[in-house]
């Protein structure tokens, strides 16, 4: 399926949910996390966030919605659909939008960001979204053809300081530049106020993960501000 300009418009302003758990939890199954993510698009998400290719497979049988798509190899540097191959096994497992590091730090495969966005597109109807660090990974991931930009890395790259909630600075800064593609917020949106302030700040849409879909760190805020 491809996703139509009509289609991305209609995500103006939305909720996107990121439904992901990490290895060895109990939720950590590809059925759960179609399972979450469907309850998300129940609860109003205009687009679910998965991370996998079997998660990718399964949520796009459990929703109607478009899936943002991608594949965490490793924990550190560049690991978000860090190169050509893991890219093009996202786009070919059904995600309408392919997630992939868009930071300008060496990838894996030795190929540049431009390299492996032309690759998607030229192999697959997906689109890109370019999780960006800062400003300059925006501009440099738009200049490289990147559909979406995200700032899904700002405060994990080493290129800004990480911030208690969403970098709503870094936000704004790119809004500014108006760099004529989507500008979604991702990263430590926390709550309902979190996610208004980013659309207020310049954000297209809004990625909320942690705080809808993982249990064990909601469940932690809670025991540690009654034990505080």
């Amino acid at each position: 399926m491809i996703l139509t300009a009509t289609e991305l418009e209609a995500l103006r302003g939305a909720l996107i949910v990121s439904a992901q758990a990490y290895p060895g939890e109990p939720m950590r199954t590809p059925t759960t996390m179609a399972q979450v993510a469907a309850s998300a698009v129940i609860g109003g998400a205009k687009a679910v966030r998965v991370q996998g290719i079997a998660d990718i497979q399964f949520t796009r049988t459990a929703v109607e919605v478009p899936v943002i798509g991608l594949w965490k190899d490793g924990h550190e540097g560049v690991f978000i659909t860090p190169t050509a191959r893991h890219a093009l096994a996202v786009a070919h497992a059904g995600a309408h939008i392919v997630a992939i590091d868009g930071t300008q730090r060496p990838r894996p495969d030795g190929l540049s960001l431009k390299e492996t966005i032309d690759m998607v597109h030229e192999q697959s109807h997906a689109l890109v979204m370019a999780d960006c660090g800062s400003l300059a990974d925006a501009l440099n991931a738009v200049e490289a053809g990147a559909d979406l930009i995200g700032t899904t890395l700002a405060g994990y790259s080493g290129e800004r300081p990480k911030t208690e909630g969403p970098d709503l600075e870094l936000l704004a800064a790119i809004a500014a530049a108006d760099l004529g593609v989507p500008l979604i917020a991702e990263g430590r949106i926390h709550t309902p106020a979190q996610a208004r302030a980013a659309l207020d700040a310049g954000a297209f849409a809004v990625v909320v993960g942690t705080a809808i879909t993982h249990p064990a760190s909601i469940t932690g805020w809670f025991d540690a501000a009654m034990h505080a």
